[in-house]
């Protein structure tokens, strides 16, 4: 019997080139893996690096009105952010409305400030409701100005006054939600600011 050995050389070749292709592609592949998770890495580093640094001041001017600065000091590697938003944020209290009668809506409830200030409605784009100002630019090193005031119990609250609604948020925090772009990029920020004693109009 005659063994056709060229023919089995070549077989067995064939099927080596075929194992060897296969081990270079699946190194390929894990090598691009490996580089696309070390380049997310590294993104995730740069862009925490990033990360915008604020010193955010609350300052009363009287009659329960008051200016919030917002300045960004760095890092000096962001050079600048494209926007930030400002929006007031809400205290812990969950509100939904069980009974909908005509004087108040859900929507009401949503839009109402549950804090100790609010945004001044008409001011730099500032919503009716006060919750937070258009976007603006910022430069690494400079700051904008706001104007805020104290907020005032809902309309729907019959018998409640400045007073006793402000009392309820004595020394709890005015919280503030600031988001920031640059390019592609965003940065979501959290910051709590002490609240003046609350001092009533003589």
């Amino acid at each position: 019997m005659n063994i056709p050995w060229g023919d089995i050389t070549t077989s067995v070749a064939a099927c080596a080139g075929v194992v060897a292709a296969f081990g270079a592609w699946r190194a390929a592949d894990r090598s691009a893996k490996t580089a696309d998770l070390v380049a997310s890495i590294e993104r995730e580093r740069w862009h925490a690096e990033l990360t915008p640094q604020f010193t955010i001041e609350l300052m009363e001017t009287g009659n329960g009105q008051a200016v919030i600065n917002v300045h960004l000091d760095g890092p000096d590697s962001l050079r600048h952010l494209d926007s930030v938003a400002i929006a007031v944020g809400n205290d812990d209290r969950g509100r939904t409305l069980l009974h909908p009668e005509g004087r108040l809506t859900q929507a009401d409830i949503d839009a109402h400030v549950w804090g100790p200030f609010k945004f001044t409605p008409g001011a730099n784009g500032i919503d009716e409701h006060g919750r937070g100002p258009e976007p603006f630019p910022l430069t690494v090193g400079s700051g904008q100005p706001r104007a805020m005031q104290r907020t005032r119990p809902g309309h729907w609250m019959d018998g409640k006054t400045q007073g006793v609604w402000q009392g309820e948020y004595a020394g709890k925090p005015v919280r503030l939600v600031l988001t920031c772009r640059r390019g592609d990029d965003e940065w979501i920020i959290h910051r709590q600011l002490e609240n003046p004693p609350f001092q009533s109009a003589v």
